[in-house]
């Protein structure tokens, strides 16, 4: 159970959630009017710790320098914006984040207690109204009669810039390459053909002759040019993930008293 005692110790320190995940770090402590009971943690989560979530730590437990919850790391990512413009939370923001994590606040106490599933949902938001408006009031963890001191931290911009990488180019030119192309090709022979006479014998026993011209077919190469192929270069954005790593500062406090030896502060 987490107490005034607690409450130096859990600025900055890691908040768990109830399977052992860490949720973010705390950045302030908001009390309950009154009391004085630690109530609320409101935590930065996020890559860069730019969302702020409130966490409720009236039942957390605090070890190893870090505070684990009763919740989940879901919940709390889903958790009701409010606003603290004033350094205040009001009734309805309270009610808002009791429904969400299911707690029931006792009337005229910060303390809670987790909704049992099979209770009727209506009646358990009935009594958490209740509760809120018997006095259930938040503010900071900022006293009024306290000293303050503000911290400040550097924080990582990461952005992107356009440079030129290379450049990429299509060049044609011309090379020859030997192609051999079977073709068919017919030519012409003679064979000599005997048979009987018939009829009338030409001029016996003069000189005579005959001839028959003989052909052949010869392969014939001509070249033609066409077109075979498009090339073209196109650019397309491709996208991947880069570690960029930087070192920033920040502020933290200490509390020190003047009542106490050296040695102790």
């Amino acid at each position: 159970m987490i107490d005034q005692t607690h409450v130096e110790a859990l600025y900055d320190c890691d908040v768990i959630d109830k399977r052992g995940e860490k949720i973010g770090s705390v950045k302030q402590i908001w009390l309950e009017d009154g009391t004085g009971k630690p109530m609320w943690a409101e935590v930065h989560t996020g890559l860069f710790g730019m969302r702020q979530s409130f966490v409720p730590i009236q039942q957390g437990e605090v070890a190893g320098g870090g505070i684990t919850v009763p919740v989940s790391k879901e919940q709390v990512k889903d958790a009701p914006s409010v606003h603290t413009d004033d350094n205040r939370m009001s009734d309805e923001e309270q009610e808002a984040l009791y429904r969400h994590y299911g707690m029931i606040p006792h009337a005229k106490t910060g303390e809670h207690d987790r909704i049992d599933g099979r209770q009727d949902r209506k009646r358990a938001a009935a009594q958490d109204g209740a509760g809120m408006r018997d006095g259930a009031g938040m503010r900071g963890g900022k006293r009024d009669d306290a000293a303050e001191v503000t911290l400040s931290e550097e924080k990582l911009d990461v952005g992107t810039r356009n440079v030129e990488t290379g450049r990429v180019r299509l060049v044609k030119h011309t090379v020859t390459e030997q192609r051999n192309i079977t073709v068919p090709v017919t030519h012409e022979e003679v064979r000599v053909v005997r048979e009987p006479a018939r009829g009338e014998a030409g001029e016996a026993f003069a000189d005579e002759q005959a001839e028959v011209t003989l052909h052949r077919e010869e392969p014939v190469v001509q070249k033609r040019t066409e077109a075979v192929e498009r090339v073209r270069l196109e650019k397309e954005a491709v996208t991947e993930q880069r570690d960029v790593k930087g070192q920033v500062r920040k502020e933290r406090v200490e509390v020190e008293r003047d009542d106490e030896p050296r040695g102790r502060r």
